[in-house]
């Protein structure tokens, strides 16, 4: 399985950039996900895969996939498999991440993306390391340290009913790690 570094994502990035240069076309990718927590918050070494919401869609999964080939990329190494956890009132920066000519990149904010983060509330697993340690990372930037602050926010982008039991009860020993080095 590949991974990618933050240097990895950044040299694909600038890469898909050139691509549409090329064409003469402006794109937009908002990210999300594990390429955030590597890009913005130096909290991770690497990624699976960059999640994104793409416009134009169609030309930039092209070129996504001509940068795939020439960087010896999985084919999905830009997918949009995160629309799932959009939410209807997103809050989106620009804040920290690299900016190129043809290519305009955004991410959440720092509590949206914990939100994010919350509700897919996915457990380790051999291959990575799953959403607490990137929610204590955010808890940690946000300056939060109980449950309820993040369940408050979680609130700000979803609705109740979206939040699951075991999301809670993920929140809970998420923030209770907060407390150990």
């Amino acid at each position: 399985m590949t991974y990618l570094a933050p240097k990895d994502i950044h040299a694909a990035l600038s890469l898909l950039n050139d691509k549409l240069a090329v064409r003469e076309m402006q794109g937009e990718l908002c990210l999300f996900g594990g390429a955030v927590m590597a890009l913005v918050y130096d909290a991770r070494q690497s990624t699976r895969d960059v999640d994104a919401i793409m416009v134009p869609k169609s030309e930039l999964m092209a070129a996504a996939n001509e940068v795939a080939e020439e960087m010896q990329l999985p084919a999905a190494w830009l997918n949009d498999g995160v629309k799932g956890y959009v939410s209807a009132q997103p809050e989106l920066t620009s804040e920290g991440l690299p900016k190129f000519s043809h290519l305009r990149l955004f991410c959440p904010t720092p509590a949206y993306l914990l939100a994010m983060k919350c509700l897919a509330a996915r457990a380790d697993a051999l291959d990575h390391s799953g959403d607490k340690a990137d929610v204590q990372v955010l808890c940690r930037h946000l300056g939060l340290m109980s449950a309820e602050q993040v369940i408050e926010i979680v609130q700000r982008f979803y609705p109740a009913d979206r939040l699951p039991v075991k999301t809670q009860y993920f929140i809970i020993e998420a923030v209770e790690g907060l407390a150990q080095p």
